[in-house]
């Protein structure tokens, strides 16, 4: 199964390497144009497991976009430009929820989800400095 992963994204590297994050990135527009989300019963849990997805979601944006950039691209510094389009996004996601009824664009939100891309980095160097 591994031998034909790695054929196939040898094949179509456009596909294989950019399509996960170009899907990640429909699936956090997809929920932020959902007009309510669900609340837990508490408000302390409810605002814990939702910043929480949010720096979840955007570390693991982070470490696909940084995968793509990685592979065979004159990316100088991939970690970075990975960093950077995923705070963008962040920001342009905010400016869409300001759209979507009974939902507000936070610069907050923003914040949380630089703090998620930044663990990503840290996932990175760690995972780098461990091949090394």
């Amino acid at each position: 199964m591994r031998a034909k992963l790695k054929v196939w994204s040898r094949r179509w590297p456009l596909i294989a390497y950019w399509l996960p994050p170009v899907a990640w990135m429909a699936l956090i527009f997809a929920l932020s144009a959902q007009p309510s989300l669900p609340e837990a019963p508490r408000p302390a849990w409810d605002l814990l497991l939702k910043k929480g997805a949010h720096m979840g979601a955007y570390a693991i944006l982070l470490l696909l976009l940084w995968r793509a950039f990685s592979h065979r691209t004159q990316c100088a510094w991939p970690v970075g430009t990975a960093f950077l389009l995923t705070v963008l996004y962040a920001a342009s996601d905010e400016f869409h929820q300001t759209f979507v009824p009974d939902r507000n664009g936070w610069i907050g939100d923003v914040m949380v989800d630089a703090v998620g891309a930044l663990l990503g980095v840290l996932g990175v160097s760690l995972a780098t400095r461990r091949k090394r």
